[in-house]
């Protein structure tokens, strides 16, 4: 674990380009914004090469989808693949709608995607595993995360992101899981989101995608658990809140005395 990372970013500071879930989208650019990367979001098909010539990576969110986005995703995907800039995919609920696990599905056949950023029932359903989903939860199953994690990395020849209480980090060989977190994270809609989008801000600092990734999950977790220990009861609108100002605040050194990593 390089918690030099987000030193790293910070000086950097680097532009990533989002097609986002509308849902989400304020929550995503605030804690872009409030890490040190720069945020922006992208919903026309025409402005897809100039916006990833200037981005430093791409992440690609299905929350909501559109025959229009699809195509988007297509064209900002390969365009970002050309260029050789890191590509991030959240599959949002595809192990509970069918149509959306299509889509996931010809996505990954026809880009190379860097990072697959997803919950236990998202992740399970690409992996071609038996899971239980319910819309943008997790749902209910049985079954061995990490194996289900590097299942999937290894069929998309990728890194994999499992979140959830303790995120599982694979990129088929490799694994490290992050215990750090909240149950704040459940209870705030968005939070997956946000996540995805800062692993792809830490790809875009060049390093190795594993270790950027897992070092995305550590910074995030341990705002989160951070904030929640100064909350004096379960607050949703006030963690949200307070979670943007932490993570423009936390830093490597505080991070570090308190990091939960296997």
């Amino acid at each position: 674990m390089d918690l030099k990372l987000l030193t790293t970013l910070r000086a950097q500071n680097p532009i990533v380009l989002n097609i986002a879930n509308f849902v989400t989208v304020a929550d995503v650019a605030n804690g872009l914004n409030a890490l040190g990367a720069s945020p922006i979001m992208s919903a026309e098909v025409q402005e897809a090469d100039a916006m990833v010539q200037i981005a430093g990576t791409v992440c690609i969110n299905l929350g909501t989808l559109t025959e229009l986005q699809i195509n988007q995703m297509r064209v900002v995907g390969k365009l970002a693949n050309q260029a050789g800039k890191p590509v991030v995919l959240d599959p949002v609920a595809v192990g509970a709608i069918p149509y959306r696990y299509r889509v996931a599905r010809d996505l990954l056949a026809s880009l190379h995607v860097d990072v697959i950023r997803g919950n236990a029932g998202e992740i399970a359903a690409l992996a071609g595993l038996d899971w239980q989903a319910k819309g943008i939860d997790a749902g209910a199953g049985h079954g061995d995360l990490v194996h289900i994690a590097q299942t999937c990395a290894q069929r998309f020849d990728c890194c994999v992101i499992l979140s959830g209480p303790t995120d599982v980090i694979t990129d088929g060989t490799r694994i490290a899981q992050v215990h750090n977190g909240t149950p704040l994270f459940q209870q705030h809609v968005g939070s997956g989101d946000l996540l995805s989008s800062l692993v792809a801000a830490f790809l875009a600092t060049g390093n190795d995608n594993f270790e950027a990734a897992q070092t995305a999950c550590l910074v995030l977790a341990a705002s989160g658990e951070l904030v929640a220990q100064q909350l004096t009861a379960s607050r949703p609108a006030s963690f949200a809140v307070a979670l943007i100002d932490k993570l423009s605040l936390v830093t490597p050194a505080e991070i570090e005395t308190m990091m939960k990593i296997e």
